[in-house]
């Protein structure tokens, strides 16, 4: 048999090997780092070498062992106590003195994002986003349960079979600087199961105090395990890194986008566990030749009222309509960053340079940037392949412009670019549309605005998440995960002659 032993020490140029037949080489950095008890890991799919300190993964290990202990314990509270919970975590966000305790630590760590030159929209703890948190709060205790449901059920020859929902596990989060993502986690409690997560350092503090003031009151004042909800303490990348390796996950949902999403991924799928992400984000909207005007430009403005995963982020318009519908489109999004007190910054694909005015290339506009205000050209072009590309906005609204042959255009880019999420068609034409739904590879296709995906919107129900299918088709369930959809299924025999 092979030998087994704990690696001590790390030398620059180690070749690891991974994959059957591939080499990384430790970096001068991993090695100076390195001390006896931490980690190597090679992501495979993304060909990575992470160093997770021994520290970082006793953290997120400790962590899912409290929420372990939880979930067995959760098997004997009822669903009152868990609608208790939410009320009471509600009920806790809605007094003014605990929620000036968080607003004031929220204050702080703003401060330290903007020194730090990093995105604040997503991170203030405001009114809009406190009655955000209370009204997907409230929305759990309305929501199903499908612990202990029967879903279906044959019938034999004195017997029966049942399968039965049942909970599925502890449920780990990964997300950046957005508080409150803290209620959302939440929601997995309505089937009976728990949850740990790690939240970036930018709401690390906020998150500290949202646990501290509501969220372990209401849990203990409902009778529930206080390791129902655990927080994995730490703003190190590498904690995150060490919860998606652990085995003990039933589920794990990474709430973001871009290469740091993917590598989380990449790691729970390594180690056997499920996961929930869309990596990246922004929706694609066609416009049809049978496109209404009106309608056309509802579609751009509405989809372009913030920065979120669903925004609009390539529009295609046909050739032939191009002297009709690019200034409509132009001015949808010039009144879309006027709303928002600002401009707007289009990329437009370097072969369809001509269908905007040559002024826009010239002019410099401000542009609201995580960093700060900068002049920019209003209009700059880009390749083909850069329509992959999600722009992360801050206030001033960014799109790609493309003009397209037809429709079927139009879907054999987006099956090529796109990171297979979100589709609109803007058109008149029933079998268009229904040619469209059959081709375009994509979970969520609409025939609007693209800001419908969201599961509250959408489904009247509080979201945990959206997934695309950028790394291929979900199993078994909608793009749209929710606390209802967090469940599994046991089989059940019983004897029904005498």
């Amino acid at each position: 048999m092979s030998e087994v032993s704990e690696l001590q020490s790390l030398e620059t140029g180690t070749p690891i090997l991974f994959g059957g037949n591939k080499v990384l080489r430790v970096p001068a950095e991993i090695a100076e780092r390195f001390r006896s008890g931490d980690s190597l890991v090679v992501v495979e799919a993304t060909e990575e070498l992470l160093l997770i300190p021994s520290d970082e993964r006793r953290i997120a290990e400790t962590a899912v062992t409290r929420a372990l202990a939880a979930f067995e314990d959760l098997s004997a509270a009822d669903d009152a106590a868990i609608s208790a919970f939410y009320s009471g975590f509600a009920e806790r966000l809605e007094d003014e003195s605990i929620w000036a305790r968080i607003q004031a630590v929220n204050d702080e760590d703003v401060a330290d994002a903007a020194r730090r030159d990093r995105s604040t929209t997503r991170l203030i703890a405001n009114e809009k986003l406190r009655a955000g948190m209370i009204d997907g709060l409230r929305g759990w205790i309305r929501a199903q349960s499908r612990r202990d449901q029967v879903m279906e059920m044959v019938e034999h020859d004195g017997w029966r079979v049942e399968l039965v929902g049942a909970a599925l596990g502890v449920v780990g989060f990964v997300f950046e600087g957005r508080p409150n993502v803290l209620a959302d986690a939440t929601g997995v409690l309505r089937g009976g199961n728990s949850v740990v997560f790690r939240i970036g350092r930018d709401a690390l503090r906020t998150a500290r105090t949202i646990m501290q003031e509501a969220l372990r009151p209401a849990l203990l004042a409902a009778g529930l395990p206080e390791g129902a909800v655990s927080l994995v303490d730490s703003s190190a990348h590498a904690a995150g890194w060490a919860l998606f390796s652990d085995r003990r996950m039933s589920l794990a949902v990474a709430r973001g986008s871009g290469p740091a999403v993917a590598t989380l991924g990449a790691l729970a799928q390594q180690a056997g566990v499920p996961v929930s992400l869309h990596g990246t984000g922004g929706a694609w909207l066609v416009a049809s030749r049978t496109a209404d005007k009106d309608a056309f430009a509802a579609a751009v403005y509405d989809s372009l009222d913030r920065k979120v995963c669903n925004t609009l982020n390539v529009c295609c318009i046909p050739r032939r309509r191009a002297d009709e519908l690019v200034p409509i489109f132009l001015d949808s999004l010039q009144r879309a960053g006027e709303r928002l007190g600002q401009s707007y910054k289009l990329h437009v694909v370097e072969a369809d340079r001509d269908a905007v005015p040559a002024e826009l290339y010239e002019r410099r506009v401000n542009v609201r940037r995580a960093e700060g205000d900068v002049m920019e050209p209003q209009a700059e072009t880009l390749s083909e392949s850069e329509l992959e590309h999600e722009w992360e906005w801050e206030q001033t609204p960014e799109v790609t412009l493309k003009l397209v042959d037809d429709v079927d255009d139009a879907v054999e880019l987006f099956n090529r670019y796109s990171p297979k999420f979100l589709a609109c068609l803007i058109g008149n034409d029933a079998a268009e549309h229904r040619r469209f739904y059959a081709s375009v590879n994509a979970p969520f296709v609409g025939d609007g605005h693209t800001r419908w995906v969201d599961g509250q919107l959408a489904l009247n129900r509080p979201e945990l998440g959206l997934s695309n299918w950028q790394w291929g088709r979900l199993f078994g369930r909608g793009g749209i995960l929710s606390g209802d959809t967090v469940y599994t299924i046991r089989t059940r025999a019983i004897r029904t002659g005498s």
